[in-house]
């Protein structure tokens, strides 16, 4: 029997290697499913933990406690008590100590907290020696900045009122170093509305003030934990640790629970995907198999007729049928196989994971025994079917292809309902109810089962007809395809397969435009640095000096901690640098032109006042340099009554452009050594005019202090009057000030005419149904003007204010509101630009860019999804041309028999040939003509979209599931395929019309 077998394979090459081709087409696919997905599902974890913020990664460990002056016993109690708790050991564990109090004990005194954590000064950059005394402290740049510290300067921290304070003396000031990294992720060790910590020895905690601090532990969970390596649940994990610590007083804080769930939704997404992209090509394979074995099957049933004639047993007969079809699958799943595990490697690279690779491994073996077996039961039940006929029966080959037609209608009907009920389980229940995920594949089978119905009736109806009418080409096409057995499955099966191959090429496609778009959304810019800078001030005015031409680079501020969030563009140059993509975007501007003051460029102020009221007074004006952003006090002491001319020295102002007046300031005399209060009932200044030295120049006349518009009073507690009569500015506390907690003490310079105008992203705050639309920022309040109403925003999306940055950093005085500092840089940028920001200043932390953003979203689930069902769709597309070419190759020797006889009887040679190239062209057409009605008809009846982004962001609306682009292109693919396939399988017969044979 083996020697038969062999002796059939050889002598029947061309069916031989038809499911041979068709076998190596699906093994490799199927092969290439499990060790693609392994490896997808890998990269998807590697981007969303290189792409999350470290916090997401951190775990944090949290406890009050009583140290009663042994701050140093207390840590090594904590480290020794929470260390067993954890299921896990952290990455980089870094303990510290935390107490928030006040800056003095005036009202509304800003929070400083004072810290002690491990490597602090191999963390932050120093600009003095690293605290190591006790009472030695550093703090950052921006607290001395606000506070008017300098090195060896003293700070006096208080907790509770009446209570000696904590006083620090100020040894360095600190920057962090990769503020965005684990170490600062720990909100308590960084600002928040208030001033960034001071940090100091642990031997400063044994002072009474710091006695009650917070306890910390804070490290990173590993990689391999959230990636679930060997099947560890890090969430349950989480759980159990959290209820015990929870036990022993200890607070377990993570924000790690959208980042698993990130993680989860890409696996799930991924593994789905490939699965059904992967049995959906199976079940094409197995028919593909089922016809071509139905195409190639004359010749078998003749072995088979032979067989029988000579006595041979229906088992044996079967016997050397199915050998002739196991050789080729065999081969077919032999050179598939390591064909499919090279293409998942090059499409999605390496499993590294030994606990992947056997998983994989298993799968992959389980893939390919389907399509073997699948194609084996498929092939062995078409020649039962067959062999249970008569002798005659097998040697007659038309006879021998005759079939059932209500049993084929029969299981058409079924599978139409199948169709409907997908469809409907699709739109009622989602596309992950019951059918609904395969419900487009189905979709497709029900639209070409029901074409290849209308074709093949509507050709044995007409093909009479047109013959009698003398259209001889379009009346012989006509009977050709409706008598020809097996056409209309071979139209349902191109159908089915050019509606997958498109909806692939579709998705594929509208994933990339998905992504591209999220990438300008959310990067705002071709390429965005981030920076650290001192202040607003400063990464304006090296932006500026790094650009002078406004073209390439724009300072920006995004502020995610304020409600709502803010970004804050330098507006003159937004048009020029950002990337618009599908967010229309113009900035609102600086609204109307501020009417500004003079700029003080000397090194002493004089101003002639006016004191009224029962009580002396202070007053103090603050300056603020406009190159660097650095306050300048300028305290002119206590005021006498009645009228009077005092001055006092300027620091820092004589740098060009010089400093900008901020706000004058009236508060109470206090005694010496002691802090000033609120200004007395009653008492009130008048300044009447402020004139400069060095170089000399009046700075400040009738027309600058008698304008209202140029003066706003404070938003805090009871505000201070600001009035202007007699070309004088009077500055009076309200007489509200003392039955309120705090009493409004400044009066400030109006550079920008309020309310602030801005644009607006998703609903405002709830306040603002109520009362104007206000920013809290900074000093207070800033009224605003909403100009206009977008659906989203740049870098924030559905939610957030976009307004001017020069305008804001104005309005805001000498605070620095918390926000992450950025430079955007126009297309095309040069590498030169990124040093001339440094050289002015900016320390640059972080690079990205649009093209690494879209590579870095194209490792997520959606994409690798769209990746493999382009693959999948495109072998589908393989295996309907292989089975068209058998179908040609076979109808090729029952149409030469009957053209040549027509040729006999008057013919023409040119309508012969033209009836042999369409005879093969017509089912071609109508599987492209149905495959794309299919394809058009997926998202309607299905709602099937491009999948959306598995960490929820859904800004803006996804692409069509078939945009024009990608059906033109997918056309254009298919045709071209297909259309050589035929082509080249019409070409034999051709040539022998042409030739007279």
């Amino acid at each position: 029997m083996l020697a038969l077998v062999l002796g059939a394979v050889r002598t029947r090459t061309a069916q031989v290697l038809t499911i041979l081709a068709l076998t190596v087409v699906a093994t490799a696919v199927a092969a290439a499913g499990p060790w693609y997905a392994a490896a997808a599902t890998a990269r998807a974890a590697e981007a969303d933990l290189a792409a999350a913020p470290a916090a997401q990664r951190m775990l944090s460990l949290r406890q009050g406690a009583i140290t009663d002056g042994d701050a140093a016993g207390a840590l090594e109690d904590f480290q020794a008590s929470v260390r067993p708790k954890l299921p896990f050991a952290l990455e980089e564990p870094v303990f510290g100590l935390v107490k928030p109090l006040n800056v003095g004990s005036a009202p509304a005194s800003p929070v400083l907290a004072a810290a002690y954590r491990e490597q602090f000064c191999d963390r932050a950059t120093l600009d003095g020696p690293c605290p190591r005394r006790p009472g030695e402290a550093a703090i950052s740049r921006d607290a001395a900045q606000r506070l008017g510290l300098g090195l060896g300067d003293r700070l006096a921290l208080v907790n509770n009122p009446g209570q000696d304070p904590l006083v620090l003396t100020v040894v360095a000031r600190y920057t962090t170093v990769e503020p965005d990294g684990p170490y600062w992720s720990d909100s308590l060790y960084r600002k928040d509305q208030g001033l960034d910590p001071a940090f100091t020895p642990l031997s400063t905690f044994a002072a009474e003030v710091l006695q009650a601090p917070t306890l910390t532990l804070d490290g990173q969970i590993p990689d391999r934990l959230f990636r679930g390596a060997g099947g560890f649940d890090l969430a349950a994990e989480l759980r159990q640790a959290d209820a015990r610590l929870a036990a022993a007083k200890v607070r377990l804080v993570t924000t790690s629970a959208g980042l698993l769930v990130t993680l989860h939704r890409d696996r799930q997404t991924i593994r789905d995907g490939v699965a059904t992209a992967a049995v959906q090509t199976l079940i094409l394979t197995w028919f593909a198999i089922g016809l071509a074995g139905r195409y190639t099957g004359r010749d078998r049933r003749a072995d088979a007729a032979l067989l029988k004639l000579r006595g041979s047993t229906r088992l044996g007969t079967l016997r050397l049928v199915w050998g002739q079809h196991l050789v080729p699958l065999l081969a077919g799943a032999l050179l598939g196989a390591p064909a499919g595990y090279l293409l998942a490697r090059t499409l999605a690279g390496p499993v590294t994971s030994p606990d992947d690779q056997r998983t994989a491994l298993l799968l992959s073996a389980v893939a390919v025994a389907a399509v073997l077996l699948g194609g084996l039961l498929v092939l062995a039940v078409l020649e039962a079917l067959v062999l249970r006929r008569p002798v005659p029966d097998l040697l007659r080959g038309a006879g021998a292809a005759a079939t059932s037609g209500w049993r084929s209608g029969l299981v058409d009907l079924l599978l139409v309902a199948v169709a409907a009920a997908a469809v409907y389980q699709s739109r009622a229940g989602g596309a992950e109810a019951g059918l609904a995920r395969a419900a487009p594949a189905l979709l497709a089978l029900a639209v070409a089962l029901l074409l290849a119905r209308l074709l093949t009736r509507a050709a044995d109806r007409g093909g009479a007809a047109w013959v009698r009418g003398g259209r001889l080409a379009a009346g012989l096409t006509a009977l050709r395809v409706s008598r020809q057995p097996g056409t209309d499955r071979v139209v349902a099966l191109l159908v089915v397969a050019v509606a997958v191959f498109l909806s692939a090429a579709g998705a594929w496609a509208g994933e990339r435009a998905a992504r591209d778009d999220r990438s300008v959304a959310e990067q705002g810019a071709p390429r965005v640095l981030r920076v650290q800078a001192a202040n607003r001030t400063a990464l304006l005015t090296a932006v500026r000096a790094a650009d002078p031409g406004g073209t390439t680079a724009m300072a920006v501020v995004v502020d995610t901690t304020s409600e709502p969030r803010v970004l804050s563009v330098d507006s003159a140059r937004f048009a020029a640098v950002a990337d618009h993509g599908p967010l229309d975007v113009t900035p609102p501007g600086t609204g109307d032109a501020g009417p500004g003051l003079p700029l003080v460029t000397g090194d002493r102020l004089t101003v002639r006042v006016r004191r009224d009221g029962p009580a002396p007074v202070r007053l103090t004006l603050t300056l603020r340099q406009d190159r660097n952003g650095v306050p300048v006090p300028v305290p002119f002491g206590v005021l006498r009554a009645g009228e009077q001319q005092v001055s006092a020295p300027v620091k820092g102002c004589a740098t060009a452009p010089g400093c900008r007046i901020v706000r004058w300031t009236v508060t109470g005399a206090g005694a010496s050594g002691e802090e000033a209060g609120a200004a007395p009932d009653g008492s009130a200044v008048v300044v009447r005019d402020m004139s400069q030295a060095n170089p000399a120049a009046n700075l400040l006349g009738p027309a600058e202090l008698g304008d209202v518009l140029r003066w706003r009073a404070g938003t805090a507690g009871a505000a201070l009057d600001v009035s202007t009569a007699d070309g004088a500015l009077r500055l009076a506390p309200d007489r509200n000030a003392m039955r309120l907690p705090v009493a409004g003490a400044e009066a400030w310079a109006a550079d920008v005419t309020l309310p602030l105008p801005v644009l607006l992203a998703g609903p405002g705050p709830t306040g603002w149904q109520l009362d104007d639309p206000v920013l809290q920022l900074g000093n207070g309040p800033i009224p605003i003007s909403v100009r206009d109403r977008l659906p989203a925003l740049p870098v924030l999306g559905r939610s957030g204010v976009l307004t001017d940055l020069d305008a804001l950093r104005r309005l805001t005085g000498d605070a620095e509101p918390p926000g992450d500092y950025q430079v955007w840089l126009a297309a095309g940028a040069p590498d030169r630009l990124v040093t001339a920001l440094t050289t002015a200043g900016l320390q640059v932390t972080g690079d990205s860019t649009r093209a690494g953003r879209f590579a870095r979203l194209g490792q997520q689930g959606p994409a690798a999804v769209t990746r493999f069902g382009l693959l999948a769709g495109g072998a589908a597309l393989l295996l309907a041309a292989a089975t068209c070419a058998v179908a040609a190759a076979v109808d090729r020797r029952s149409a030469g028999d009957q053209l040549r006889a027509l040729r006999v009887q008057g013919l023409a040679t040119r309508v012969a040939v033209t009836v042999g190239y369409a005879g093969t062209a017509a089912p071609i057409l109508a599987g492209l003509l149905g495959g794309t009605v299919a394809a058009l008809l997926t998202g309607p009846l299905t709602g099937t979209r491009v999948p959306a982004f598995t960490d929820g962001w859904d800004v803006l609306p996804l692409p069509p599931v078939l945009g024009g682009a990608a059906l033109g292109l997918g056309l254009v693919t298919a045709s071209a395929l297909l259309g050589l396939t035929g082509w080249l399988a019409v070409q034999p017969l051709v040539r022998r019309l042409r030739a007279g044979l």
